[in-house]
């Protein structure tokens, strides 16, 4: 997890690979903060060179949160 700073507001990146990456609504179900949707125009060819991507690890999901919202989340549980 890296942390930054931009126009005085701090933000959290989460990698799929953080623990904070996650994280349940609910206290139920599991959501991950980002991912990848794929438009069902998207020609098979490229899904498959994304899915390729994806799968040895050049294209990785991330995510940014305000640290404000991340206190916020630590304090609710």
């Amino acid at each position: 997890m890296i942390t930054f700073n931009t126009s005085k507001t701090s933000y959290k990146t989460y990698t799929n690979k953080d623990p904070g990456f996650n994280f349940s609504p609910d206290n139920i179900m599991i959501v991950p903060r980002a991912g990848f949707q794929i438009d069902d125009k998207c020609p098979r060819e490229y899904k498959l060179i994304i899915a390729q991507c994806i799968s040895n690890g050049w294209l990785r999901p991330i995510a940014h949160q305000p640290v404000h919202e991340h206190f916020m989340e630590e304090l609710t549980k």
